[in-house]
Order: C-alpha cells, then sequence, then structure tokens
C-alpha cells in the first residue's frame, strides 16, 4: 500500500521558511541556493518556487527587515535616535544568525554581485519604515546614510569582532549611535 503524501501548504511554508534562514546565515545569499534549501526543508525545488517565485521573494520573507519606527518603542519623535540605537544594539546583541545586515555583509564582502540585488531588496522597507520621520530635500540620502552607518558598525562590531568599536561597552556604543543618528534625522 503506498503512502499517502500529506498536503499542508502552512507546513511546508514554515519548514521552507526555517530552512532558508538558516542556508542564508550559514552560506550567504549567493551560495544558498533554492534547491539546497528545498533539500534542508524535506520539499522540492518546485514546491518553493511555488510558494515563493523567486530566491529574492523567499529572503525577504525568511529573514526579519527592519522593524517600522512606530514598533520600535514607544515615545516622541525627539526621543526616537536613542530609542532606534537602543533597538539596533539589542538586535544585535542577541541576533539570530540569520540577520539580514550579517547576511547582506557576508554577501558583500565576498564579492557577491548578488548583495546588490538584495541590498535593493532591503532598502526599500527601510526608506518605508524611516520615510515618514526624515524630512527635506535629502530624505532619501540621509536615510541611506543611517543604514550605512549601522551597516557600518555591523561589519565592525559583530562580524570582524576587533577594535574599539568591538569591545565598547553595550551602553556606550548607544550613546555614541543616538548622537551620530540625531544628527543624521534633524539635520
Amino acid at each position: 500500500m503506498q503512502k499517502k503524501r500529506l498536503r499542508d501548504p502552512e507546513a511546508h511554508r514554515a519548514a521552507i521558511l526555517q530552512a532558508a534562514r538558516g542556508a542564508f546565515a550559514e552560506l550567504g545569499y549567493a551560495k544558498a541556493t533554492i534547491r539546497e534549501i528545498a533539500r534542508r526543508a524535506g520539499v522540492t525545488h518546485g514546491l518553493v518556487m511555488r510558494h515563493f517565485g523567486s530566491k529574492e521573494t523567499l529572503f525577504v520573507a525568511a529573514v526579519p527587515g527592519p522593524k517600522p519606527v512606530d514598533d520600535i518603542e514607544p515615545g516622541t519623535p525627539e526621543t526616537l535616535p536613542e530609542r532606534m540605537a537602543k533597538a539596533y544594539v539589542t538586535r544585535m546583541e542577541h541576533p539570530a544568525n540569520d540577520d539580514p545586515f550579517l547576511v547582506l555583509i557576508r554577501s558583500a564582502a565576498s564579492g557577491d554581485r548578488a548583495a546588490e540585488d538584495l541590498f535593493a531588496t532591503m532598502r526599500r522597507p527601510i526608506h518605508s519604515a524611516y520615510g515618514p520621520v526624515v524630512d527635506g530635500q535629502d530624505a532619501e540620502g540621509r536615510i541611506d546614510l543611517m543604514g550605512a552607518l549601522l551597516i557600518g558598525v555591523t561589519f565592525n562590531r559583530y562580524l570582524l569582532k576587533s577594535g574599539a568599536l568591538a569591545e565598547m561597552p553595550s551602553d556606550v556604543l548607544i550613546g555614541h549611535l543616538a548622537r551620530t543618528l540625531r544628527a543624521i534625522l534633524f539635520e
């Protein structure tokens, strides 16, 4: 008697997302193939594509992105830089290995051209999240500057893990980031 296949789209989707998070974190964006993700999830390549359509779409679904400003921690616009700095450091001090900053930086550092697409994909929700708070003619550039600052800190402190920035106490880092973010956001 043949074993009846169970059809459980939500369970398959959850398994694919979990496998994708692990593969992207471990292998980087370029080396994490759809076939490898399917193998880890115990499903077919076609099922992954049916659920997500592309590797980029799968990445965006699998890896958590930036939180909207209102979801960081309640507060006034004046305290936003401090709340952003605290949320970033807290997230990075206790990261899941699949944090999008880490995946992006690993991919870019390896000379992976796919990192450009990945960055563009991640940039859209960052602009959506912070666009309502940052105003002025150069708002888009300042939001990119904010992202570049955090990517640089991520690379130095959380990937290279060396030097004064890596050894800096978290509360001191939060203070420095808050002052810098304040200058970028409210100049």
